[in-house]
């Protein structure tokens, strides 16, 4: 402790060097704390689960020209050849696909009167048949599926029966169970007749994107173009991929088939920027302390170099090794203090700006504390090489006059 004073006066006499590396941390300590924070908001994002065997689920799309079709019909009879072909596990027509990006969205209202009814939490509206579930992969955890007599040809019509995800049931009921209830879609009645464990929908960056619905409905046909999905081990993927517009256009070769994507890939595509961000932040954290690191360690080489005579003395009289590194880790210490200080302050603020601007979560406070000490590790790594160098400067040759 009684070195502190005198390293403090030295660093003031030479103002310049200690300010520059100064700033240098205190914008390395706000700047790395947030983008530390960032990137472990963006890895908890793509982390999340889905619920679904995204491996395993396929999607794809056909596309119909024959102005004679059936386009009802012709779904019937696709779905019962998909689900024949070998490996071929599950399939069903759908409205949408999971993580892909581009879906429908909806709310129900849990009551018929638009005056006093409330509004359920706004979610991914997918339209399926009895065969869904088993195509998705997901967990009912209450309640039951769809009986085949209760999927509708259209959404038109006027009472229907649907599936939700647990997390809408707690956001709206709470710990009531939601089986039985009756909501409404504008005038259609929609009974619940079922809760689904975890089902994720179309936009990853949706403030409602563990809200889903399955209402019973066989959304193919009522377009010239069917969204497909089946559902297969992952190894049989590959030869499904060459199978199924071979037997659909045995069926019917008057259409286009393609944009064959499994939804693990549909997830990959629609978190590729939230890998691109922690990617380029990871990149300039380490610039950033790879920068101060060579800050530091630059600076005490300089110091070195104007003190040799110093401490040459300062062996002669009888200083060891040990304090003569101990000495500039010291001197390192009081810059890096004073940063982390200014530097916690300067990252709150960010964070707050941040929040603000971005609606990203409050700054938590472990992130700038664990900056903080990593910033210590990284620049007695930085220092103690170059001191010990310092330390090895003999007596006689640092104190000889030239």
């Amino acid at each position: 402790m009684r070195n502190i004073k005198p390293i403090i006066s030295s660093l003031l006499r030479s103002k310049s060097g200690p300010v520059l590396l100064l700033t240098q941390i205190v914008l390395s300590v706000a700047i790395v704390a947030n983008a530390s924070f960032i990137i472990s908001e963006r890895l908890a994002l793509i982390d999340r689960p889905s619920g679904i065997a995204e491996a395993q689920v396929l999607s794809f799309r056909v596309y119909n020209f024959d102005p004679a079709m059936d386009l009802r019909k012709q779904n019937q009879q696709d779905q019962l050849i998909l689900r024949d072909l070998p490996g071929v596990i599950a399939a069903t027509s759908t409205n949408m696909v999971p993580l892909s990006g581009s879906g429908w969205g909806d709310r129900y209202v849990d009551g018929p009167d638009p005056e006093t009814a409330k509004s359920l939490p706004g979610f991914s509206f997918y339209m399926g048949n009895e065969h869904m579930l088993n195509t998705f992969g997901v967990k009912l955890v209450e309640g039951r599926n769809f009986y085949p007599e209760e999927i509708k040809m259209g959404p038109a019509a006027k009472s229907q029966t649907a599936l939700i995800t647990k997390s809408i049931a707690e956001a709206h009921w709470g710990d009531e169970s939601p089986l039985g209830k009756v909501v409404y879609q504008q005038d259609i009645a929609i009974t619940i007749v079922g809760v689904i464990e975890r089902l994720q929908g179309a936009w990853v960056d949706s403030s409602n994107f563990e809200y889903s619905v399955i209402q019973a409905v066989d959304f193919g046909g009522a377009m010239s173009s069917t969204t497909y999905l089946v559902r297969a081990k992952p190894q049989d993927i590959a030869q499904l991929k060459l199978d199924i517009p071979k037997a659909l256009h045995l069926e019917n070769p008057n259409r286009v088939i393609d944009e064959f994507y499994t939804v693990a890939e549909h997830r990959g595509h629609s978190y590729s920027n939230h890998e691109l961000m922690a990617a380029l932040l990871s990149v300039m954290i380490v610039l950033l302390l790879l920068i101060t690191s060579l800050g530091l360690t630059g600076m005490v080489m300089f110091n070195i170099q104007r003190r040799t005579k110093q401490i040459g003395t300062r062996r002669a009289l009888g200083a060891r090794k040990a304090d003569i590194v101990w000495y500039f880790l010291t001197e390192n210490y009081v810059i890096c203090a004073a940063g982390a200080v200014i530097g916690v302050v300067a990252a709150s603020q960010l964070g707050q700006q941040l929040m603000n601007h971005y609606s990203l979560p409050q700054l938590a406070w472990q992130y700038p504390a664990v900056t903080v000490l990593g910033l210590f590790v990284v620049t007695t790594l930085a220092v103690i090489l170059p001191a010990r160098r310092a330390a090895d400067i003999p007596p006689s040759l640092a104190t000889r006059s030239v």
